[in-house]
């Protein structure tokens, strides 16, 4: 029996008075987290919460996220963490689909919520007003924690590929316990760091290895909320930052920053960690040189809880490869036949280990697609080298990845398809200094309508996340299609 939440418990009785989470001037401690965690969970059994029941969490990296996610799990219940930019028909969507008995959120994200909410029938609380924190002062914390297996699901995260919509994958406490303590060890996470909390507790890579590789082993995460790369850096100075963890556009973000303040100043920075789309070679040097440490890249995918493969912080790393796999975990690249491809040649990636979900929240046809003899395909290609290194070379879907943030063409085209002048849609990903892919929108008209690029960007803009709406419309008078009319994406990328 286990429930990840034993680490909190563990992490507490040892460094009580330690610092895991600062927010500015705001401090919470283990002790605090541990004894507001356990009264989250004694609200939420008195809600009538039993095992297994989903409860969402929609909020940014606020010290409030950790509370209820840790309270949550204590309970037995199974977090479904939701990006709090969202709208209302995208929460109602991913709240409905796993039947979230409760949805938790604050601040700027409430009223699209309560919208989602009461078209559901669904409870909302606002975690930070006055009314929740009333009621669970007023219970009495429980001590126990609710025992799981290693099988049974503590968070679902939704992610889909390019078409249908969202799924949910289904991270078991034993998928994210073993990469949490793979992550711990690799990056040699101990008590005395301090890590820096700009990747969103609501995705898996901040999640892993933010929230739960401080809270095993008692670190710290220091918060900020939006990314702001001024703000960042001297979060990393003042707050003596130890592990870099972010997506390649902070680091580009970073570079720019520290160059207008001068220099880095962060001498105490010892790693970093990049993952989410490709680090450019050229930043990751830069990066070096200007922070003084080392850069080290990894993959992974929220199917995989996430780290698949990571460089080595101690020993040979090759810049522009994404490392070897991680302990326990298997890597093959296979063929279009599923047959394993030689040194050297480009496949699609599977993997098997105890890093692999369950499979997706009542999807088991997107199951049956994804798996194959056990090995989960990813859809990423890939070559390997004589030393057993592995390199990215393409996306086999149509997964765009905007600053780190997943965008998927499908759910954008089929925004676009209800208006009223839209006779074709095809969303791509194409090339961005900074954001490393922007979302581009092709469009034809329909006979004799007529819209402009502002009115096709406000039009999507009111009816999806900030990141995800497109910045580049290009009108066509019809869009390239293969014989069986599917429009031709491939022909779409390669146009000016």
């Amino acid at each position: 029996m286990t429930n990840l939440a034993h680490h909190l418990v563990r992490t507490a009785e040892t460094h009580s008075d330690r610092p895991v989470l600062r927010l500015d001037d705001q401090v919470l401690d283990y002790r605090a987290l541990d004894e507001r965690s356990a009264r989250v969970a004694a609200w939420l059994i008195g809600e009538g919460v039993v095992p297994g029941d989903r409860v969402a969490v929609m909020l940014p990296n606020i010290p409030q996220f950790a509370v209820v996610y840790y309270g949550a799990l204590r309970a037995g219940a199974v977090v479904v963490p939701m990006n709090p930019l969202l709208k209302s028909g995208e929460i109602a969507y991913g709240v409905g689909d796993c039947a979230a008995r409760v949805l938790l959120t604050c601040g700027p994200s409430l009223p699209e919520a309560l919208v989602a909410a009461e078209q559901l029938g669904t409870t909302c609380v606002d975690v930070a007003g006055d009314d929740f924190a009333a009621a669970v002062d007023a219970v009495r914390p429980t001590a126990a924690i609710v025992e799981r297996t290693d099988d049974d699901p503590a968070v679902i995260l939704y992610t889909s590929g390019t078409t249908g919509r969202p799924k949910g994958a289904v991270l078991t406490h034993g998928n994210l316990r073993s990469n949490t303590e793979t992550v711990a060890r690799l990056l040699s996470v101990n008590s005395a760091d301090v890590i820096f909390g700009g990747l969103p507790f609501f995705h898996v890579f901040g999640q892993t290895c933010g929230l739960n590789a401080a809270v095993l082993t008692g670190a710290c995460v220091t918060l900020l909320p939006r990314f702001d790369p001024a703000t960042a850096l001297r979060i990393l100075t003042r707050d003596r930052v130890t592990i870099m963890e972010g997506v390649p556009t902070m680091f580009v973000a970073l570079l720019a920053a520290a160059q207008a303040a001068g220099g880095a100043a962060t001498e105490g920075v010892r790693v970093a960690a990049t993952g989410g789309s490709a680090m450019p070679v050229d930043v990751l040097h830069r990066f070096e040189a200007a922070f003084g440490c080392p850069v080290v890249e990894g993959y992974g995918l929220s199917e995989t809880s996430p780290v698949v493969t990571l460089g080595a912080v101690d020993g040979t790393r090759k810049p522009g490869s994404i490392g070897t796999p991680v302990e326990g975990v298997e890597v093959r690249l296979l063929d279009d036949e599923g047959k394993s491809v030689a040194e050297g040649e480009v496949g699609e990636i599977a993997v098997r280990g105890p890093n692999v979900m369950r499979g997706y929240w009542n999807r088991p046809e997107a199951d049956a697609a994804a798996f194959t003899d056990g090995w989960f395909r990813t859809g990423d290609l890939a070559r390997r080298d004589e030393d057993g290194h592995y390199f990215i070379v393409d996306r086999k879907k149509d997964l765009i990845i905007r600053g780190g943030y997943n965008v998927y063409p499908r759910e954008i085209e089929e925004v676009l398809y209800t208006h009223a002048a839209v006779a074709e849609a095809a969303v791509i990903g194409v090339p961005h200094d900074l954001h490393g892919e922007e979302v581009c929108a092709v469009i034809a008209l329909k006979p004799g309508a007529t819209a402009t690029t502002d009115e096709l960007y406000e039009y999507v803009k009111a009816r999806v996340a900030p990141y995800k709406y497109p910045r580049t419309v290009r009108f066509a008078d019809a869009l390239p299609k293969g014989p069986t009319g599917k429009i031709l994406k491939r022909e779409l990328s390669a146009a000016p």
